[in-house]
């Protein structure tokens, strides 16, 4: 595959994905009653991505997600509710995912990168470790931040049962299978840019590579993983790319992470402010999450 069409192709998958988020969320606010917009479900999604890439353990992610859907004027216990379901449903297929992938391919990538990686992070393991003890101190700054707007989120717990109660069944049935579009084309991303290689490393073992990459950053205590993730990456974990292995991993960090947080970094600053941002990134709770029911 050439350079150009790889990176249309790659670009086409992120578009997807927003798309397919954001009608996600949008029917699950519809099955609650609550009308969204497909413009503010974008939005909401690209608060969360930018949240999720510049926090540890993707710790902003929901509570700006949350922030999201009160700008759009939902009542907080109708958008905790909403994001919850999302997050559960979400969730679900991606352990169902991961047992697919486990079953068909880790053996696989164990036999190709396993070797590799566990020497990579006997080299490496003084860097590990003081990434890690960073990624902790980041974490626990994050917690201060997160936690205030997380306390204003809780709610009574009949509020939340009413909205439950009015919910149908087919918005949950529905962010099955676009939970799984939604998954499928963010680990797509590296297999696609692999593709350019001219001699590209089996499919199976980079494609348990990117989801093993993707979503380590789950449990990483650095922001999208930092520092982990790259030497992951260059230790063998999406199989032996060879020289062009540097340009992959640039380009692949652009397009998970890197689109999505400047996307909704630019669309923060414009809606609320820098102001905002700068007071947020000091730890006070954004005004929008302040909104109570009526």
């Amino acid at each position: 595959m050439s350079p150009l069409a790889a990176h249309l192709t790659c670009l086409a998958l992120v578009a997807l994905d927003f798309l397919v988020r954001a009608w996600r969320i949008q029917w699950i606010m519809q099955g609650l009653g609550v009308p969204l917009p497909l413009k503010d479900a974008f939005v909401l999604n690209a608060f969360g991505d930018a949240a999720n890439a510049l926090t540890p353990l993707r710790l902003g992610g929901e509570p700006a997600r949350v922030a999201g859907l009160s700008r759009s004027r939902v009542r907080l216990t109708a958008a905790l509710v909403g994001v919850t379901l999302e997050a559960v449903a979400s969730r679900l297929v991606l352990i169902l995912v991961a047992a697919l992938l486990i079953w068909q391919f880790a053996p696989a990538w164990w036999a190709t990168a396993g070797p590799t990686l566990q020497a990579g992070a006997m080299k490496a393991w003084p860097w590990v470790v003081l990434v890690l003890l960073f990624g902790v101190m980041i974490w626990w700054y994050t917690r201060r931040v997160v936690s205030g707007a997380t306390r204003r989120m809780r709610r009574p717990t009949r509020r939340v049962i009413v909205y439950l109660r009015r919910m149908p069944r087919w918005p949950l049935l529905a962010s099955v299978p676009l939970s799984a579009v939604a998954i499928a084309t963010r680990i797509a991303i590296l297999p696609v840019l692999v593709l350019t290689l001219p001699s590209p490393p089996g499919t199976g073992p980079v494609i348990f590579g990117s989801f093993a990459l993707l979503y380590s950053q789950m449990v990483l205590p650095t922001p999208s993983g930092a520092g982990v993730v790259e030497l992951g990456f260059l230790g063998g974990a999406a199989g032996e790319i060879g020289e062009g292995q540097g340009w992959i991993l640039l380009a692949w960090r652009f397009y998970t992470n890197g689109v999505g947080m400047a996307l909704g970094v630019w669309l923060a600053a414009s809606i609320f402010g820098w102001p905002f941002l700068r007071k947020l990134l000091r730890g006070r709770v954004p005004p929008a999450t302040d909104r109570v029911d009526a």
